[in-house]
């Protein structure tokens, strides 16, 4: 059981790491937003890289039950849970926080694919392609792997276009792009 210490400290870091990012944000910054003192903070985490692996692989199953969860609310079939994702981060785009993906934020920010936070990053994004792909074989898709590889590529690149032009147009785009592909995949047999 997580101490209230630890998770004001995991909350604040999550908070400031996602506005303003890892780098830029330093211990001093994340115990002044906590109320957390040094000695309690080094009590619960070795390094700011061991709170930064926290908070990542806490934000991720947070992202993947709220995208699990949307997509369901979302989608009225199992065919039509692959382009509901879309229609989930359309939403995601729009709120006031949004600033882009933590997972690639962290991955350009440490820039060094050896990382533990790089690695935590990278299994985020592999499991993200394990629900695509589960999405699509639900659905009867003939090639779920492929196909679950180029919508991930979608929904990042929906991703960086919605930072950079500050509207959730990017997901509807990337949208009617990955309805194309789906359309164009050819039956199995």
């Amino acid at each position: 059981m997580a101490t209230q210490a630890r998770q004001r400290l995991l909350e604040s870091a999550e908070r400031l790491f996602y506005a303003d990012g890892t780098r830029a944000v330093g211990v001093e910054r994340i115990l002044e937003e906590s109320g957390v003192g040094r000695a309690s903070f080094y009590r619960h985490f070795t390094s700011k890289d061991d709170l930064i692996v926290e908070v990542l692989r806490r934000r991720d199953t947070a992202w993947r039950e709220w995208l699990a969860a949307r997509v369901e609310a979302l989608a009225g079939t199992a065919a039509d849970k692959p382009l509901a994702v879309f229609d989930a981060l359309e939403e995601r785009f729009g709120w006031q926080d949004f600033r882009g993906c933590a997972f690639i934020n962290t991955i350009v920010e440490t820039a060094d694919p050896t990382s533990v936070a790089h690695d935590v990053a990278n299994e985020h994004k592999v499991a993200v392609i394990g629900y695509l792909t589960g999405l699509l074989r639900d659905s009867g898709h003939p090639a779920p792997e492929p196909t679950a590889q180029a919508l991930h590529l979608l929904m990042d690149g929906a991703v960086v276009t919605a930072l950079r032009e500050r509207t959730p147009d990017a997901a509807r785009r990337a949208k009617q792009t990955a309805a194309v592909l789906l359309a164009a995949t050819p039956a199995a047999g």
